[in-house]
């Protein structure tokens, strides 16, 4: 037994005491996914900066997003709502590239701080319970999936983008969230591709890390799916423009600390 845990204890990717903090933050961002389907890096993030490099934030993200959204969607697949993908899913790959190539020749510095200005003014419109009776065309899916791609691939950024489009489109919020994890699950699958070949994951100890943190966000998951099958859709939608709130109010925040 001794032996087991000296095995153990050499082959942590972080010391014991660091590992239980980082798990910490990740389950309690994994409740927010569970939530609403995005939102991960707004708890995640800050924490993970605490004990590992900048560098490996990212790549780690993608890959537990992923899984998490991998798991939600074999659970739950059948409640997507495939003719909304099929709107918003080009749209997304398209600005995924115009993203990539803004990054490699551009300034997306600016970018950073519409989206936060744009995000934080749609949530506190949404939260301050005016409702005008519009719903969003099948139309908005271009423009939305289009700015939702731009951003996933600047900054990581995008999710709640998506959120917005989908919670004026489907009424139902079970099918919001998992058609929201099929969104995230398909551009997070295309960074984990990118981030695969250009050797990111031949680091050892990020795969240690990440398989380290797995329980802590499938528990976390699991719990805000739990307390999302609880909510009503208006319970379900504050929510979201809650954390749509933070996220815009992170990324005013980043701009300004740069």
């Amino acid at each position: 037994m001794d032996s087991l845990l000296i095995f153990i204890h050499a082959n942590l990717p972080l010391p014991p005491l660091q590992l239980l903090v980082l798990c910490a933050g990740v389950a309690v961002a994994y409740v927010i996914f569970g939530l609403a389907g995005f939102g991960t890096a707004l708890v995640a993030g800050p924490v993970l900066a605490q004990f590992v490099p900048v560098a490996t934030i990212v790549p780690l993200l993608a890959l537990l997003d992923f899984v998490a959204a991998g798991v939600n969607v074999a659970r739950d697949g059948k409640a997507a709502d495939t003719s909304e993908l099929k709107r918003i899913v080009p749209a997304m790959a398209l600005g995924s590239l115009c993203g990539a190539t803004i990054l490699l020749l551009g300034r997306p510095e600016v970018l950073l701080l519409a989206l936060g200005v744009f995000a934080v003014g749609y949530a506190i419109y949404s939260l301050s319970g005016y409702k005008s009776g519009a719903r969003f065309t099948p139309r908005a899916a271009l423009p939305l999936g289009l700015v939702g791609g731009v951003f996933s691939a600047l900054f990581g950024s995008g999710g709640f983008i998506y959120a917005i489009y989908l919670a004026g489109r489907i009424e139902a919020s079970e099918r919001i969230r998992v058609t929201q994890s099929t969104l995230i699950g398909l551009s997070t699958l295309t960074r984990a591709l990118l981030f695969l070949l250009a050797g990111v994951y031949a680091n050892r100890q990020m795969l240690l890390l990440a398989a380290s943190l797995l329980p802590a966000m499938l528990i976390g998951a699991t719990v805000g799916r739990r307390i999302t099958l609880a909510l009503s859709r208006a319970q379900f939608l504050r929510i979201v423009s809650a954390i749509v709130l933070c996220s815009g109010t992170a990324l005013i925040w980043r701009y300004f600390a740069r």
